[in-house]
């Protein structure tokens, strides 16, 4: 029986830039990344059903957009694929015609499996990633040999970094470590994990929302200067380094997992349209964790808090958690989006 428009779109990805796609237009650069990150999903289904060859349903996610796989990136810990590098097929001058150019590779890292062998060890990382604690795991280890290699080999303007959920968790952390050595990749977080208690979600009253996110940046900004947490030297604060680095973040406003980038970007700019812009300037380098680790005498750098990013916000009404926080959102062309760029100053 042949399949559905539908089913044959799961399959295949979005079939409708196949044959119109520009390297200029930012909606067709967040759906390659989003497809291929769809393909690491695949590719891992793939091994578990002991597909290969002409029985893989893989390959279509990035051979269409002209890539190949040029390998996997296996876990240590259960041999599951959760990465891979795309290596784009034709290096040929007319692929540089134009400008933003094309990479010549985009690693791309996927998130947890649920139903599946890989369930366990995807926890235990997701449980590293709330602890802040991704950074000491073989997987991350992995990824960021993988990127770091890369960016040694063709140069940062060549290589691309996506992920989501939990790849996402990997991709911002890889891309923040390469940042700190003054190599800013282009980036593409799709529904990253924001660990903090989700404000945005569980509190309805803008006001009282508001009211709420300023006690904390007080509380926060109090603690940090009495703390005397602040490098003397601001070249040496991280959060200031990684301010030239502007990963694209992607977020649903009904997904409670990554929903609170939207209250933590928009209200520093409350912030500053009330007057206590200096005071936010500080608060937004901290976690209440951090402040906590700093407090012990242990250097503790939030994951999840961005100086700089490029966000676009899915604002169509939803159905389920499943598409809420889904990475097939990401190349559909008929949600509502917003996008703004909030960098620190």
């Amino acid at each position: 029986m042949m399949a559905s428009p539908r089913e044959f779109f799961d399959i295949s990805g979005p079939l409708h830039l196949l044959t119109s796609f520009d390297w200029r237009n930012t909606f067709h650069r967040r759906s390659l990344a989003a497809s291929l990150v769809r393909g690491v999903y695949i590719l891992e289904k793939d091994r578990q059903r002991g597909s290969i060859g002409q029985d893989a349903n893989a390959p279509p996610w990035w051979e269409r957009f002209h890539f190949q796989l040029n390998r996997v990136l296996v876990d240590d810990s259960d041999l599951s694929y959760f990465g891979a590098i795309f290596e784009l097929k034709y290096a040929h001058p007319i692929f540089f015609q134009t400008s933003p150019y094309p990479p010549r590779y985009i690693i791309a890292f996927r998130g947890t499996i649920s139903r599946s062998v890989t369930r366990s060890e995807d926890m235990k990382l997701n449980m590293k990633c709330i602890f802040d604690k991704l950074e000491e795991s073989s997987r991350f280890h992995t990824a960021f040999e993988a990127v770091w290699n890369t960016v040694a080999m063709v140069g940062p303007m060549n290589v691309w970094i996506a992920g989501h959920s939990l790849g996402a968790a990997i991709a911002m952390l890889a891309g923040r470590n390469m940042a700190k050595s003054r190599y800013q990749l282009e980036t593409y977080l799709f529904n990253p994990p924001f660990i903090t208690v989700p404000i945005e979600k569980m509190i309805k009253n803008e006001t009282l929302k508001h009211v709420v996110r300023i006690a904390g940046s007080l509380l926060k900004a109090g603690i940090a200067t009495t703390m005397n947490l602040r490098p003397e030297d601001p070249e040496e604060d991280p959060f200031i380094v990684l301010s030239d680095w502007t990963p694209y973040v992607f977020v649903n406003r009904s997904d409670p997992i990554c929903a609170e980038y939207i209250g933590y970007f928009e209200h520093r700019e409350k912030m500053e349209r009330i007057g206590v812009g200096r005071i936010e300037r500080i608060a937004t380098k901290y976690s209440n964790r951090s402040l906590v680790s700093g407090a012990m005498g242990r250097d503790s750098e939030p994951l999840h808090l961005l100086p700089t990013a490029y966000m676009t916000v899915n604002t169509s009404p939803s159905e389920n958690f499943k598409q809420d926080h889904g990475i097939d959102q990401w190349w559909q062309p008929h949600f509502q989006w917003e996008s703004k760029l909030y960098k620190f100053k």
